[in-house]
């Protein structure tokens, strides 16, 4: 993870104003937590660490480090003053910081109610909300690396997708790269069979009203050829699913449709199952 630089404290401050935090000293905790303070600032600063060591940049945190800045009046330079001395701590065994990184904005999470999530910010300290957009590509072999490559050279917050399928492997390969990476998905016009594995990857996810959502039978693998195989291929689809956070029935329904066909799911359907998270107007 790259170490710190002071424009850090700039971004930082810049984004904790803006959620309402402008304060640079701290205030009495008048917001109740199971955390000493000591043990509060670890955890804001560590999952801070984490968006800033995977996106290589400095204008970048979480939700949750804002959320949680502001409930429990954390000062700016506390922050980052901790989150400098945790690189330098941590500068010998690196994959121990990631790991209590990781561990932190979950832990943020449940303290604030807040979905740990990918925050950017422009030079001028103004929120950065650009997402990558995809449209009518089918998921072939390499998408996943291409795709990411893309989100970062953008410096996108989230994807939208929209594609019949194709690959279930480089689809799940690119749900998983953009959770743990904490970015968003959308889609705005049709997301099918493979695609809603991408779609299912994001840390919120959104439709807007004229989105169409489907699903079928995919085209079982070589190595998923026998009829166990089939069965085990199912199952895979039914894991990854609930590995991210979606009703795994889904894959279930997707199993019963013939691969020539495809069923519809509607927009109420798609958030009873937590496959999207929230409907919206669209994009500019």
């Amino acid at each position: 993870m790259p170490r710190p630089v002071g424009w850090l404290g700039v971004i930082l401050l810049t984004g904790l104003m803006l959620a309402g935090c402008g304060s640079s000293g701290e205030r009495p905790d008048d917001a109740a937590t199971p955390l000493d303070r000591e043990a509060l600032l670890t955890t804001v600063a560590s999952c801070h660490l984490l968006r800033v060591g995977q996106t290589n940049d400095v204008a970048a945190t979480d939700a949750t480090v804002i959320v949680a800045a502001d409930k429990y009046h954390l000062s700016i330079t506390s922050i980052v003053e901790r989150a400098n001395r945790m690189v330098k701590d941590y500068e010998q065994r690196p994959s121990d910081l990631i790991a209590r990184a990781l561990e932190s904005c979950d832990r943020l999470s449940e303290l604030t109610g807040t979905t740990p999530a990918l925050v950017r910010f422009e030079s001028d300290g103004t929120l950065r909300t650009a997402w990558l957009r995809i449209d009518g590509v089918e998921i072939t072999p390499g998408f996943a690396q291409r795709t990411i490559a893309e989100l970062r050279r953008r410096k996108a917050i989230g994807l939208v997708i929209n594609s019949p399928g194709g690959s279930v492997e480089e689809a799940r390969k690119l749900g998983r790269y953009l959770r743990a990476n904490g970015l968003r998905t959308a889609v705005d016009d049709y997301c099918a069979s493979a695609c809603i594995d991408v779609l299912a990857g994001g840390v919120e996810r959104y439709a807007t009203r004229s989105a169409r959502i489907g699903v079928h039978q995919s085209k079982v693998p070589h190595r998923y050829s026998s009829h166990e195989g089939g069965q085990l291929y199912v199952a895979d689809a039914f894991l990854y699913l609930r590995e991210m956070g979606v009703d795994p029935d889904v894959a279930i329904a997707a199993a019963t449709v013939p691969n020539d066909r495809i069923l519809i799911i509607s927009l109420a359907e798609a958030l009873a199952a937590r496959l999207i998270t929230g409907v919206i107007e669209g994009f500019d």
